[in-house]
């Protein structure tokens, strides 16, 4: 696993524009249809847009019509992990990077075969790397 990255407030503003900031460390969302990956079919690797971390592979996204970028599997389990969210009267279970705490979205469990999960997550806080290759198959969820 990767070492944890820790910053402060001020360190994280100067860092994310205050969109990102807002999703990342304030539990955001943006609102369906408009994050930047919404579409997106370009092959790559997602990585978390605050610290880096490889979170999602090309290869488990899928379009589910919910309006966010939707993954079935992460690429790496113990790179993503999840915290009970009972925000806006609401039980979901929140999405969030291992390694920095950012929060990425909510895992729902609709989502397609193999895993039945959706991971909806937010474009914000996502990065994708072209030059990274998302590996042959479906995602790596077993932390190969």
């Amino acid at each position: 696993m990767t070492k944890r990255v820790e910053k402060s407030d001020h360190e994280w503003k100067s860092e994310l524009t205050p969109a990102e900031y807002r999703i990342i460390r304030e539990k955001g969302t943006e609102p369906p249809f408009t994050g930047e990956y919404c579409d997106t079919k370009d092959p790559g690797v997602y990585r978390c847009r605050a610290c880096g971390t490889p979170l999602f592979s090309s290869n488990t996204k899928y379009e589910s019509g919910s309006g966010w970028p939707s993954f079935y599997e992460p690429l790496v389990a113990d790179n993503v992990r999840e915290n009970e969210d009972r925000s806006h009267h609401m039980r979901r279970t929140e999405v969030l990077c291992t390694v920095c705490d950012a929060h990425l979205g909510h895992v729902f469990p609709d989502g397609p075969n193999p895993t039945g999960l959706r991971y909806c997550i937010n474009s914000a806080s996502l990065e994708l790397d072209q030059d990274m290759s998302p590996g042959p198959g479906s995602g790596q969820g077993n932390g190969d």
